[in-house]
């Protein structure tokens, strides 16, 4: 039967080659056992390279992971834990505004005092069983990652300049990152 459009007969095998369906076997060379056996070890090879990089691939995403997510529970009360700081700082101003310890002063302003140091000591060691440090930085080089400098003043006889002379609070960490910085005065140049 011809194709009216194009006067071509309707055979698909003479549609594919001009030459028919013997030629399209002919083309492509066979390959020999050796040369199937080698390019088998290559594919092999590149598949194997491919797993060994996922594989490595999936051990540091599962150690990210992990150290992301033990970052999360030890930061996750940082916010609680600067308003805690804030709280356990007016305990300690709250001490240091009563007047000082005299001999002969009455008994229960000694019992109110004793009382609210113990307070303050309990208190302060509940928070470094929990992982928040207060550090006093008195004496110490200014250091600004975990100070800051409110106020300086002429060094005086025998302090080295930039160092921290008075501190109006401590620094606080938690877990070894800062929480809140010391707010300090340092020692000038003369």
């Amino acid at each position: 039967m011809m194709n009216e459009k194009h006067d071509t007969p309707n055979d698909p095998a003479a549609e594919t080659s001009p030459a028919g369906p013997e030629a399209s076997t002919t083309e492509a060379p066979l390959m020999t056992q050796a040369e199937r056996l080698a390019a088998l070890e290559s594919e092999v090879q590149e598949l194997r390279d491919k797993w060994l990089r996922a594989e490595a691939e999936m051990q540091n995403l599962r150690a990210r992971a992990k150290r992301e997510a033990d970052e999360a529970r030890l930061y996750a009360v940082q916010k609680f834990a600067r308003d805690v700081v804030e709280t356990a700082e007016n305990l300690r101003r709250g001490l240091d505004s009563l007047p000082k310890a005299e001999e002969g002063e009455a008994e229960l302003l000694a019992k109110l005092r004793n009382g609210f140091e113990g307070v303050e000591r309990g208190f302060v060691s509940m928070l470094e069983r929990h992982g928040i440090q207060k550090k006093d930085p008195r004496g110490q080089p200014f250091d600004p990652e975990l100070h800051q400098a409110m106020a300086e003043q002429p060094a005086p006889e025998g302090v080295e300049p930039g160092t921290v002379i008075q501190a109006w609070t401590p620094s606080w960490t938690l877990n070894g990152r800062l929480l809140k910085p010391a707010m300090v005065v340092v020692a000038g140049k003369g």
